[in-house]
C-alpha cells in the first residue's frame, strides 16, 4: 500500500488530500485527510499576481492610511488657524471664505497678489492665510549622506541663489568647497544648460574652429561618454584625465575657470563633457524651475512663510 499526496494549486486557494492506494489483494484504499486553504485576495491583487507584479494588501493599506492622515492634518491646520483668527477678532462665525458672484473664480489669488505690496482688510488677510495654510506647497527634506553634516538640501533655495546672485552651479559648488562644506546639490537642468552656454560662448573665442554651432547641435543630449567620443572622432581630441581624491573639486575648478579664462583643449573638452553627463529630469522639475524663477521677482512673498499646527 502506498500513500499519495494530491494538491490542487489555484491563484486564490490550495486544496489537498492524503490517500492510501491499494497495491495488493486484501488492501483497501482510503482517504487519510483532506482540506483546502482559501487565500483572501482581491480581484486587483489577483490580476497583479497573474501579471507578476509584487503587490501586497499591507502596502495598499499603508498608502491609503497615509492619504487619510494627510487629509486629517490638513483639516486640523485649517481648524487651528480658524480658531486663532476668531480669537484675535479677525473673523466671526458669519465670515464667508467662498468665492461668490460673477468673475470671482480667482478672487483669492488676486488678494494674495495684492497683499504683497498693499494693505488689505483683516477678513481678506484671513482668507489669504487660510488659502496658504490649505496648500502650503512642497519643501524638500533630503539631507546629506553624513548625519553630522545635517544640512537640508532644497533645490528651490539653490535655484534662488543662482538666480539672485547670477552665478553658475559650479561657482555655487566651489563656494561650498572653500567653506569646507559638502558640495552635494541638486541643480535644475536649465541651470546646468545656462552654465554650459556661458562656458561655450567664452571658450568659443579661443577655439572657434572646434566649438561651432553645428558641433553644438551634435552634442545635444549625448551624455558624457557620447560627447567625449564626438570630440575624438571629429577633432582627435581626448578629454583631460581627472583622477584622484580631489577629482570632483578639480572638475568644479575647471568649470569655474572656463567662464573667464582660456582652457587647454583637453580640459575644455572635459568640462563640456562633464556638463553633458547630467540626466534629463522629468517635466515636473523643469516646470518647478520655471515657476520658481517667475516668483523670484516677488522677494517678499518668497521670504515669507506661514505654518499653523
Amino acid at each position: 500500500m502506498k500513500k499519495v499526496l494530491g494538491l490542487d494549486l489555484g491563484t486564490t486557494s490550495v486544496g489537498w488530500a492524503m490517500v492510501t492506494m491499494a497495491e495488493n489483494k486484501g488492501e483497501k484504499s482510503s482517504i487519510l485527510g483532506c482540506g483546502s486553504r482559501v487565500v483572501p485576495i482581491s480581484v486587483d491583487e489577483k490580476d497583479n499576481f497573474e501579471k507578476g507584479k509584487a503587490s501586497t494588501t499591507n502596502a495598499d493599506r499603508t498608502l491609503k492610511r497615509g492619504m487619510r492622515r494627510n487629509l486629517q492634518r490638513r483639516k486640523q491646520r485649517r481648524d487651528n488657524l480658524l480658531a486663532v483668527l476668531k480669537k484675535e477678532g479677525w473673523i466671526t462665525d458669519d465670515t464667508s471664505f467662498s468665492e461668490n458672484g460673477k468673475n470671482s473664480t480667482y478672487d483669492t489669488l488676486r488678494l494674495r497678489a495684492i497683499a504683497v505690496t498693499e494693505q488689505i482688510a483683516l477678513p481678506e488677510l484671513a482668507r489669504v492665510l487660510l488659502s496658504i495654510c490649505k496648500k502650503r506647497g512642497y519643501k524638500s527634506s533630503r539631507k546629506t549622506d553624513k548625519s553630522e553634516e545635517g544640512q537640508l538640501i532644497d533645490g528651490m533655495q539653490v535655484a534662488k541663489a543662482l538666480f539672485t546672485e547670477s552665478i553658475t552651479p559650479a561657482q555655487y559648488s566651489q563656494r561650498a568647497i572653500v567653506a569646507g562644506k559638502p558640495a552635494r546639490f541638486d541643480f535644475y537642468r536649465s541651470d546646468l544648460e545656462e552654465e554650459l552656454e556661458r562656458i561655450w560662448n567664452n571658450q568659443k573665442q579661443y577655439y572657434p574652429s572646434i566649438l561651432t554651432d553645428d558641433f553644438k547641435k551634435q552634442l545635444e543630449r549625448q551624455g558624457r561618454a557620447g560627447t567625449s567620443k564626438l570630440f575624438f572622432a571629429k577633432y582627435n581630441l581626448y578629454t583631460a584625465d581627472n583622477k584622484g581624491k580631489d577629482r570632483k573639486a578639480q572638475a568644479i575648478a575647471w568649470r569655474v575657470d572656463a567662464l573667464t579664462k582660456e582652457l587647454q583643449p583637453e580640459v575644455m573638452a572635459y568640462v563640456i563633457s562633464d556638463l553633458e553627463k547630467s540626466p534629463i529630469p522629468v517635466v515636473i522639475l523643469e516646470l518647478l524651475a520655471t515657476v520658481a524663477r517667475s516668483c523670484f521677482s516677488a522677494e517678499k512673498l518668497l521670504d515669507s512663510t506661514f505654518t499653523v499646527g
